[in-house]
């Protein structure tokens, strides 16, 4: 952490000379995430550590939307999903053409897994079992949808197979709390207090990933690696869930020059 604020510090200040008081705007995501609560401790150790700049943590869309913030100059740091922001710069996926090159990689924050939750005596067992149900692949202009998507699509499922929902991640627990959808996606570091409060209220289980299916979506996506959940994450949760898949590295800090 150490580390990383002299990173901020020293990228700010190579970008953005402050003879006054500058207000920085922190794209971050909803508050059932860990972006927002992320990104205030960004905008605290900006405030804290350099003079003549002041940040403030703005509730997004998450990846997608920030990235379109960044473009547009509406947001001078944001949180993304590494492949969103790859994307984005690249001009590739769904930013094709709408190259944003004007952006910056400052830190890799931390692991980002692909959770897929259902309820615990759901008849969803694997990804296959998605095929003519109501799920949640997150919310629009998020970077949980471009993730959920492409884990589908490299796995043969597209969304003419299911009933696609797009909710934020507090939608989405509410939803499979009160039965109006069968499943739900959450692109994000685990744990989080979506889930954390879903598991507190209901019997949930948390659907892994097999290695071929993690295998198909790496060759789709680089991006994508396997990765474990421990066991006792969430409540209820007894054994660990070895086959999620994430991006080793997930979240990016994207800056206007």
């Amino acid at each position: 952490m150490r580390a990383l604020k002299y990173a901020v510090a020293a990228s700010l200040l190579v970008t953005a000379p402050m003879a006054a008081a500058q207000q920085l705007s922190i794209a971050t995501g909803g508050t059932g995430g860990v972006y927002y609560p992320i990104g205030g401790g960004f905008a605290e150790m900006i405030n804290d550590n350099i003079e003549g700049a002041s940040a403030t943590a703005e509730v997004t869309g998450a990846s997608v939307e920030n990235m379109g913030l960044i473009m547009r100059g509406d947001a001078d740091l944001a949180l993304a999903l590494a492949d969103t922001v790859y994307q984005a710069w690249s001009g590739t996926g769904d930013f094709e053409g709408r190259q944003i090159e004007n952006t910056r990689a400052l830190a890799s924050v931390y692991p980002n897994a692909v959770q897929l939750v259902t309820l615990a005596d759901s008849d969803v067992q694997s990804l296959s079992d998605l095929v003519g149900k109501r799920v949640s692949v997150g919310a629009p202009g998020s970077g949980t949808e471009l993730n959920a998507r492409a884990l589908l699509e490299a796995n043969g499922i597209s969304y003419d197979d299911f009933r696609p929902q797009r909710l934020n991640f507090n939608e989405t627990a509410d939803a499979i709390r009160d039965g109006d959808i069968d499943a739900g996606f959450w692109s994000v570091g685990p744990p989080t207090s979506s889930i954390l409060n879903l598991a507190a209220t209901r019997d949930i289980r948390l659907i892994g990933f097999s290695d071929e299916e993690i295998e198909n979506a790496r060759e789709a996506e680089p991006v994508f690696a396997a990765y474990e959940l421990r066991a006792g994450m969430y409540d209820g949760m007894d054994e660990a869930v070895a086959e999620s898949a994430q991006s080793p590295v997930r979240i990016a800090v994207a800056m206007v020059k």
